[in-house]
């Protein structure tokens, strides 16, 4: 099999090859989350029969993309069919980002191969769902979370499978489960589809957004300026770079060092204090606090501390360290798979949660948006280079949570028009591409009034993925 065609292997020959639709007699205890669900004050939710599933994937080629120490060069676009005993159906859209989710598998695995793995349980799920009834996405996810991790952990002999690659697996089936609620309900817009329980944290409605481009790491100082020269007033530095921990140390200072020197005298009027944020996802390469320390005292030396908005999953899962008294923000985002796991990280002085219902669905997104925001702590809204309606996905939310610190706007990273070889033409699959908040004008996407209302254009079918499924 060649990587370079979305149509060399397709959904049948997959399972035709793989055979790897097993059934699993047991439930694996996933832990359930002790947050409320959807209120009891929504009456009208229809108890909603899943009579037909289906599923289908195409491969996208990227341009490397490097992090964690490696480098993803192809994304898997997965669509997941639900219709209900109404007659009415819906597709549900995802990305995989298998590297992301779980290093270990994608290392252990061709590209190929662990993209199939993950879409084995998407379609697992599916299986699940088929012949039986829900009320609500959120309790459906509750109800399916469990088998289905279960099933990963076998499928990839991965005891330690991470929980996020399982709900990665289930954001197209989570997607189609949130638009058949909303069509079986007669709700209109993605506002009514929010539950009460997870209505505060999503409460509020920017009129911009930021576009946050993403550079890996190795990244040409040169393309951050040109992003910057563009309107982009806050960006996504890969840092932890390869090598060994010294190695990674230096080249991150040196890094740091060109970025400041490049940006450090830029103004914006997006920030409190006119200053271009630094934003640096390390991707859990630290292997201890003294190492950033260092880089943090580095970046005291060089003045560009003050600027430092937010540092991203420095440290591994397992890591426990207490990360509040290093005087810079730090966020959580792969580790925090699930509500609970947001809440230890939280214990730990992690004072930002980076949340993405693009990887972890929608439904878990809102229950760890509400949590965060219940005890104060800032979301912001990260890519894991998805396709431009799953861009729209990710804006409903980025555009309703709370403004983060010291900024006046809501904050989205978004990196698929960097790294996808064919980005123009994925925009033609959204039902919008021509909507004024598909597009990113001087850094930011406006979201006015037509966003909200027609709700990012996530509620109306795209003719290219429903194409891909029989219903």
């Amino acid at each position: 099999m060649k990587n370079n065609s979305n149509k060399e292997w397709t959904r049948r020959s997959f399972i035709q090859r793989s055979g790897t639709v097993m059934a699993l007699g047991s439930m694996s205890g996933f832990p359930h989350t002790g947050f409320a669900g959807p209120s009891t004050k929504q009456k009208m939710n229809k108890k909603i029969k899943i009579i037909h599933t289906d599923s289908n994937f195409e491969r996208e080629p990227l341009f490397p993309y490097r992090f964690k120490g490696s480098a993803i060069t192809e994304a898997w676009q997965t669509v997941a069919l639900m219709k209900a005993e109404s007659g009415r159906h819906k597709i549900g859209i995802g990305t995989q980002g298998t590297l992301w989710s779980d290093k270990a598998v994608f290392q252990a695995h061709s590209t190929t191969a662990g993209n199939a793995l993950m879409y084995a349980m998407t379609e697992r799920a599916l299986q699940i769902i088929k012949g039986t009834h829900f009320v609500d996405p959120v309790s459906l996810l509750e109800d399916i979370l469990p088998e289905v991790y279960d099933y990963g952990k076998k499928i990839t002999r991965n005891p330690d499978l991470k929980k996020t690659f399982a709900l990665n697996a289930l954001v197209p089936v989570d997607n189609a489960a949130w638009l058949l609620f909303g069509e079986e309900n007669g709700l209109q817009t993605f506002d009514e589809m929010i539950p009460e329980a997870y209505r505060p944290g999503l409460s509020h409605k920017h009129d911009k957004v930021a576009s946050i481009p993403s550079f890996s790491v190795g990244a040409s100082i040169n393309d951050i300026k040109d992003a910057a020269d563009k309107g982009h007033f806050i960006m996504k530095l890969k840092t932890g770079a390869p090598g060994t921990q010294k190695e990674m140390l230096e080249k991150d200072i040196e890094f740091l060092t060109a970025v400041h020197k490049t940006l450090g005298d830029r103004e914006t009027s997006h920030t409190k204090n006119g200053k271009i944020p630094y934003y640096f996802d390390v991707n859990e390469r630290y292997e201890k606090k003294e190492t950033l320390e260092r880089f943090l005292d580095h970046a005291k030396k060089i003045g560009a501390f003050d600027q430092i908005a937010v540092i991203e999953e420095p440290f591994g899962e397992a890591n426990e360290t207490f990360v509040g008294d290093l005087g810079v923000r730090i966020a959580a985002d792969e580790s925090a798979h699930t509500v609970e796991d947001a809440l230890t990280r939280i214990e730990q002085g992690y004072s930002a949660i980076a949340v993405k219902a693009i990887a972890k669905t929608m439904s878990m997104t809102m229950k760890i948006v509400q949590a965060a925001y219940e005890r104060n702590v800032p979301c912001f809204c990260a890519d894991l280079t998805v396709n431009p309606i799953l861009v729209d996905w990710n804006k409903n939310v980025a555009a309703r949570l709370a403004p983060f610190p010291d900024m006046n706007i809501g904050l989205q990273e978004t990196n698929g028009h960097q790294y996808y070889k064919n980005w123009e033409k994925m925009l033609g699959y959204h039902p919008m591409s021509h909507a004024a908040w598909v597009h990113t004008r001087d850094g930011v996407y406006p979201t006015g009034k037509e966003f909200y209302q027609k709700s990012g254009g996530i509620l109306a079918s795209s003719p290219h993925y429903e194409t891909m499924v029989e219903s």
